[in-house]
């Protein structure tokens, strides 16, 4: 993204979402008006995040005619912001050089996630019209794997020989800034782009301008490789606090770099993925789901439903072929949905931290069988605690001290179960290469229903000595 224009006052975090409402609200109350003049003089002192937030806001008729108003520089600006589905649309509204006139001037690795969400015929036809040198930088992107670094990372950078003296580093700096993504870290490379260190802004500003920054520059730059997936990136950038990380080739060479933007972007689509996920694949982390066709939302949910369908259905099975021991002692069937329904909140919740650990590396000093016998201390813990009160609430409520231990002694060994299946399932299926957030949700409610209900029974057999 462009930074921010330094006459541009910041909104207060707490009052922009009153400011974003305001300003649609008053946005489009002159379209409808037709008071274009007006709607101009609205949007003159609003940052251009806010303006695309107000632009999303709009009616569908409207958003075009918004982001008319603007001057060709804030629109390109502003651009940048838009929700995908809202640039497409865009797109198929202007005519041919209005778009190209955007498109030439975004940043190239906001113009690749661009043509990410394109149709290929339209990618093709952009590229072929953009200018040389923004061609190449957007065909050099385009050419990397999806979700690495140099997917996601910008040519757009300041590199500069070791035997420059600060004074005149600062003075490119001054004549390269209108080009560059960002300024606060100037890369130090050799004469075949090798990067050889790394400078910040604040040693610049801080050493006396006549040393070299070969005298002053950090030979132990931290880099990625063009193949480094995007959320290794994100991660090395949030550990380290970079505003930037540079990216280089297998020949060691400067390519490009990616800077924290779009780390964070990156971290809100992840999150918003495995999020998704934990819910049984409801969405891509990619689309808005709210935006999204409800065909497409119902085909995509239906699976995993149909998979707990059939679940519960071997579950009744299950039930159904202990009717004997349910005729002779019908209390117990009225515990069944409390058991399977903590145990399946008990694995739930295993499986979510130890997802989460699996994501943030939290639990990489740990072994597998360490992280599990945590959790299956944990699930005794609770099962213990829980299995006290279900005891003492069973008696209470049935008068029958048998089936009431019966519970206790269930929950305690479902609690534990669900532990267990809650942390191991997403250890077993990443090392299938299959998604933990995607696949363990449906697998804990299988597992825990079906074997928790056998537990039941078997346990409620002994006790009542049937």
């Amino acid at each position: 993204m462009s930074e921010l224009s330094e006459n541009q006052i910041p909104l207060q975090t707490g009052s922009r979402s009153e400011l974003r409402e305001l300003v649609r609200t008053q946005l489009q109350m002159l379209l409808e008006q037709e008071n274009f003049q007006g709607a101009k003089q609205v949007l003159v002192p609003v940052q251009p995040v806010d303006i695309a937030d107000a632009i999303e806001g709009l009616p569908d008729a409207l958003q075009v005619i918004a982001f008319r108003l603007l001057s060709k520089a804030e629109a390109i600006e502003v651009y940048e912001y838009l929700d995908s589905s809202i640039q497409q649309s865009l797109i198929e509204e202007f005519k041919r050089q209005e778009v190209l006139d955007i498109v030439d001037k975004m940043s190239p690795d906001d113009r690749v996630r661009l043509f990410d969400e394109l149709p290929a015929k339209v990618v093709r036809r952009l590229l072929a019209q953009l200018s040389p040198q923004e061609r190449q930088a957007t065909a050099q992107l385009l050419g990397y794997e999806a979700d690495t670094a140099g997917r996601i990372m910008t040519p757009e950078y300041i590199s500069l020989k070791e035997s420059l003296t600060l004074g005149e580093t600062l003075e490119r700096i001054r004549s390269l800034a209108s080009t560059t993504e960002t300024i606060y870290y100037v890369y130090v490379t050799d004469a075949e782009r090798h990067l050889s260190g790394i400078v910040s802004l604040r040693d610049l500003v801080v050493s006396p301008p006549e040393q070299t920054l070969g005298e002053i520059m950090s030979r132990d730059a931290v880099c990625v490789h063009t193949d480094t997936d995007q959320e290794d990136v994100a991660r090395l950038i949030q550990r380290y606090d970079f505003l930037a990380v540079p990216v280089v080739d297998r020949e060691h060479r400067l390519v490009g770099i990616v800077t924290v933007d779009d780390v964070i972007d990156i971290l809100e689509r992840e999150t918003t993925e495995d999020i998704y996920a934990l819910g049984g694949g409801v969405q891509s982390g990619r689309d808005n789901y709210f935006q999204t066709n409800l065909i497409t939302v119902a085909r995509k949910r239906v699976v995993w439903l149909f998979v707990l369908l059939l679940t519960n259905s071997v579950t009744a099975t299950i039930i159904n072929s202990q009717a004997d021991i349910l005729q002779r002692v019908v209390a117990l069937a009225a515990f069944i949905p409390l058991l399977t329904g903590t145990g399946g909140n008990v694995g739930a919740q295993s499986s979510t931290v130890v997802i989460r650990g699996l994501n943030t590396d939290e639990i990489r000093d740990m072994g597998s069988l360490q992280v599990i016998g945590r959790e299956a201390m944990a699930g005794a813990l609770l099962g213990t605690i829980l299995g006290s009160v279900a005891t003492l609430w069973a008696y209470l409520l049935r008068d029958d001290i048998f089936v009431a231990v019966a519970v206790g002694i269930s929950l305690v060994a479902i609690a534990i179960l669900a532990s267990v299946a809650g942390s191991a399932l997403p250890f077993l299926f990443r090392s299938l290469g299959l998604d933990p957030a995607l696949m363990s949700a449906p697998f804990i409610t299988t597992v825990v229903d079906v074997l928790g209900v056998l537990i039941y029974f078997n346990i409620a057999r002994m006790v009542l000595g049937l």
